[in-house]
């Protein structure tokens, strides 16, 4: 099992490792965004590859764990160590440069800490665009962003972080220093290591530097929120605008009315683009090449809709600030929900076909348990809904302690009967580890295990992140 991080040992990297930078106020690492866990833990800020390398061999030596730290946005806890030994927490925002960009290649490689909105700069300075977009990109990390093979808004057309990553550099639990950063398209020389690490959470070695796809700026943006009957419909307009403009739907996101409601209920100023919000609209935005327009294929699609029964209302961006205005509305409803105070949060992914199914189903099911209020919303194109339970008016989510977890047994398990996943894009960290032990595939678990022992035997990378440390008698 792991060791504590001591002040003396502290003492001595600091002094094997010139550069190396302590963070004497490490308060703030040792916070999560939703205030689940408080975690603990000295902080180092290595400068470059090496200082890394260096004090991940320390710490295996020592036996210490490390909790790799991004950008501290992560919502299931993987990057907070609040029980066990006490970590070294490492956090790369020291190496946070943008080392080259390749606009001929598209591909930009960037170190682990830079932040995503400084990576999205450099691509459209380049003339590109890298379009891993998310609520957090403003002070998310590559490093963590590609540990959890982060989603967001866009991952319809260009896909998950993985999609968007040709190769990475990073430090194994040994020590040693995987140059792994290809910018090849085809490289089929045996296993895939960059996809092993990508998504393991930090568990299986330190990602510092990626290199990165990027795609060329869409000539036409535009969005529209188009008021549907229900998610069925709503299903039924996204083939509807695939059918139209083929790939060029950049993102087809899901909003309930209970998004809306809760930015008024708790004092947010923003501006509503219907009113009364409906009780299920869709936000689609447009990306199109040279020669098309996006404003005149949104007002087809939107035509075709409405004669088809899948629309009963719209607002159609006019401008990029009225776009820029609908999409503030859709990534604030996190900050909606937060104000409220949810009860439990659940982040799954449904085969499209079973969406309606669920929705339909889900809240008499909830009703059995408690009288509660929910907020479904998400990215509808790939499948990932957030569904989330929140007090009625005049409780509080202290309130509903002895249900919690009846509600997300439930939620789980009408996701898992669909062919679900109770993860769909935050990753496990250390809040679904539980969970992935009930409803993860026996064969895939043993298998995970097995990795997770050939590459980490002392278990001192990020130790008790997405599967449960072995007990060692």
């Amino acid at each position: 099992m792991p060791k504590d991080a001591t002040p003396d040992f502290v003492a001595a990297l600091a002094a094997d490792i010139p550069g190396l930078a302590i963070r004497g106020e490490p308060a703030r690492y040792h916070e999560e965004p939703r205030g689940r866990w408080a975690g603990r833990g000295p902080v180092v800020a290595p400068g470059s590859t090496g200082e890394v390398a260096a004090l991940v061999r320390a710490c295996a030596a020592a036996g210490v764990g490390i909790v790799p730290w991004g950008g501290g946005t992560g919502l299931v806890g993987g990057q907070i160590a609040a029980e066990g030994a006490v970590p070294l927490i490492v956090t790369l925002e020291r190496m946070a440069a943008i080392r080259q960009v390749w606009p001929e290649e598209n591909v930009l490689v960037a170190e682990a800490g830079a932040i995503l909105a400084d990576v999205q700069d450099a691509a459209e300075g380049a003339g590109r665009l890298f379009p891993l977009s998310l609520a957090s990109e403003g002070s998310a990390r590559i490093g963590g962003l590609l540990a959890t093979n982060a989603g967001g808004t866009a991952v319809l057309r260009w896909g998950n972080a993985r999609a968007l990553c040709l190769g990475i550099e990073a430090v194994t639990p040994t020590g040693e220093i995987w140059h792994g950063l290809t910018r090849l398209r085809k490289d089929n020389t045996g296993y895939d290591l960059r996809d092993l690490l990508i998504g393991a959470e930090g568990t299986l070695g330190i990602i510092t530097a990626a290199a990165l796809k990027l795609v060329p700026r869409p000539a036409s943006e535009g969005a529209a929120l188009i008021a549907v009957p229900g998610p069925g419909a709503a299903l039924e307009l996204l083939a509807l605008a695939q059918a139209r403009v083929g790939e060029g739907v950049s993102g087809f996101e899901l909003i309930s009315a209970a998004g809306p409601a809760f930015l008024r209920e708790t004092g947010f100023d923003i501006a509503m683009p219907m009113d009364p919000m409906p009780d299920w609209s869709v936000l689609v935005d447009l990306g199109l090449g040279a020669g098309q327009s996006a404003a005149e294929a949104l007002e087809g699609l939107f035509e075709a809709a409405m004669e088809a029964g899948l629309a009963v209302d719209g607002v159609l961006a006019t401008s990029e600030a009225q776009r820029a205005a609908l999409w503030h509305l859709r990534e604030s409803i996190p900050l909606g929900n937060r104000a409220v105070g949810a009860i439990a949060s659940h982040d799954v992914s449904l085969p499209l076909s079973e969406i309606a199914g669920f929705v339909a189903e889900a809240p008499a099911e909830l009703a059995r348990i408690a009288e509660i209020r929910i907020n479904c919303f998400g990215h509808l194109g790939d499948g990932n809904l957030h569904y989330n339970a929140f007090p009625v008016p005049g409780r509080r989510r202290e309130d509903y302690a002895a249900v919690k977890g009846d509600i997300q047994r439930c939620v789980h398990d009408m996701v898992a009967a669909r062919g679900g996943s109770i993860s769909a894009e935050h990753g496990i960290g250390r809040l679904k580890v539980a969970d992935l032990e009930r409803y993860g595939d026996p064969a895939k678990l043993s298998m995970m295990r097995a990795v997770k022992a050939a590459l980490d035997p002392a278990g001192i990378m990020n130790p008790g992140a997405v599967l449960r440390p072995p007990q060692r008698g």
